[in-house]
């Protein structure tokens, strides 16, 4: 039994035998305390009745009027005083009693049946008949008496029978039909979840029910294409990893061996290892990156905030870029007013950072980039700088890992394409946001909003 097919089977046809069982006793149960009383009265009072006419009718044929009741549909025992007994009508299936009990009903008494299961009304034994005192010719009787069940009630119990045997057979057909149809969405949703094991991703799965067979199919088409989409960004990332790790060592290792096999001038010489050395540069930073977004994926407890003065460390990053904006000769305007902030300084520099460096990169000479910083329900900081601008078709891709929107930049231009993928995980683990606006030719802005707390 370890298809879940013929668990549920089981588990229906188990529950219809449970079910049959608890509604025999729920019956009994009705039987004993509502019905058996008023029965075993009902028989015993036709016992009387017979009993009464034939004291109405004279003294006839005891043997003849028997038979006569008999004929209309009773079972009869009449036990005489020497304890001899004639049947009357159909034969009992079981005929002993126990002689005590004839006794005393010869000496007056009225026996009722004493079973305690609704089976015993069905049971075709003198000791699940009811026995009455019986004078004929200066005799007394002990006489037995009960429904013929079978004359009176055969059709009934054949219908009922029938019926209770065709509604269990039935049950059992319906059982092994319909589990059938309940099984086979989640065999399809089996076989879809090897095929996505095995990295097949497209799937035909019915999501048009509307019930928790169609939820789950609709959840799991739902996933799949989530794993696909993981499986290309897997692919897409480890080919951008490759390709960014390729390019530098490529340049490292062509002019390394130029300087070391073919004859250089002293300023051939100096330009080759100084690009040696910015192409390890540019590897040791992607290296770095690499790690900082594998810490940032992992833990989020990696965040470790305390409070410190957010304008006073927008002022830090900005002399940290002297050099370059002085290289660049672009201008850097910082509206910020005093004001506390709760956040991981070391993490958000890295955020300002990116984005002051980003905007002094694609900014042209006697540019300017201005920060500002306004203060409401949340705290906004917005770097815009007037540069080249980001196509409105890239905008949208600009936080994806490796993706750089300056497809023809240039050496002075190039990058990893993490720096914004850092700074957009870095703004969420602060449980914050951030909004990139631009138009080719008239620069960019990020807006950096973060909990005002």
């Amino acid at each position: 039994m370890k298809s879940l097919y013929s668990r549920i089977v089981v588990t229906f046809v188990l529950i219809a035998l449970f079910s049959g069982v608890v509604a025999l006793f729920g019956v009994n149960l009705y039987y004993q305390q509502s019905l058996k009383a008023y029965n075993e009265q009902k028989i015993a009072n036709i016992a009387k009745e017979i009993r009464s006419l034939y004291g109405q009718f004279g003294p006839i044929d005891l043997h003849a009027y028997f038979s006569g009741i008999a004929s209309m549909g009773f079972q009869l025992y009449a036990v005489d005083e020497g304890m001899k007994g004639t049947f009357y009508g159909a034969p009992f299936k079981h005929s002993d009693i126990d002689p005590s009990v004839v006794r005393r009903v010869q000496s007056g008494e009225t026996y009722i049946p004493t079973s305690k299961f609704v089976t015993g009304l069905f049971e075709n034994t003198i000791r699940h008949s009811v026995g009455i005192p019986f004078q004929a010719y200066g005799r007394t009787y002990a006489l037995f008496v009960r429904p013929n069940m079978e004359l009176q009630f055969g059709e009934v119990r054949t219908l009922a029978g029938l019926l209770l045997a065709g509604t269990f057979l039935l049950s059992l057909l319906f059982i092994f039909v319909f589990t059938r149809y309940i099984v086979k969405p989640v065999e399809k949703l089996t076989e879809a979840t090897t095929a996505i094991v095995q990295g097949q991703y497209d799937m035909e799965l019915d999501v048009l029910r509307r019930d928790e067979i169609g939820n789950l199919a609709r959840h799991f088409s739902s996933m799949a294409k989530t794993l696909q989409k993981l499986d290309d960004m897997r692919q897409e990332f480890v080919s951008s990893v490759s390709h960014e790790i390729q390019s530098p060592l490529t340049s490292i290792q062509g002019f390394a061996q130029a300087v070391r096999t073919e004859p250089l001038t002293s300023e051939e010489r100096d330009r080759y290892l100084e690009i040696i050395e910015e192409e390890s540069r540019r590897l040791s930073s992607l290296g770095k990156q690499l790690l900082t977004l594998a810490s940032l994926d992992k833990e989020a407890d990696i965040i470790k905030k305390s409070a410190y003065r957010l304008d006073e460390q927008l002022r830090q990053v900005v002399l940290q870029t002297e050099w370059q904006r002085h290289e660049k000769e672009v201008l850097v305007e910082l509206d910020a007013p005093e004001m506390m902030i709760t956040a991981d300084r070391q993490l958000l520099n890295q955020v300002w950072l990116n984005l002051l460096t980003n905007g002094i990169k694609f900014s042209d000479p006697g540019q300017t980039i201005r920060i500002k910083v306004t203060v409401g329900t949340e705290i906004a900081v917005t770097v815009s700088d007037q540069g080249i601008g980001i196509p409105a078709a890239e905008l949208g891709h600009i936080f994806e890992r490796f993706y750089k929107a300056d497809k023809a930049r240039n050496r002075t231009r190039s990058g990893s394409g993490l720096g914004l993928s850092i700074a957009l995980k870095i703004v969420q683990l602060h449980g914050g946001a951030i909004e990139a606006r631009s138009r080719p030719g008239e620069g960019a802005t990020f807006v950096v909003r973060l909990p005002h707390l």
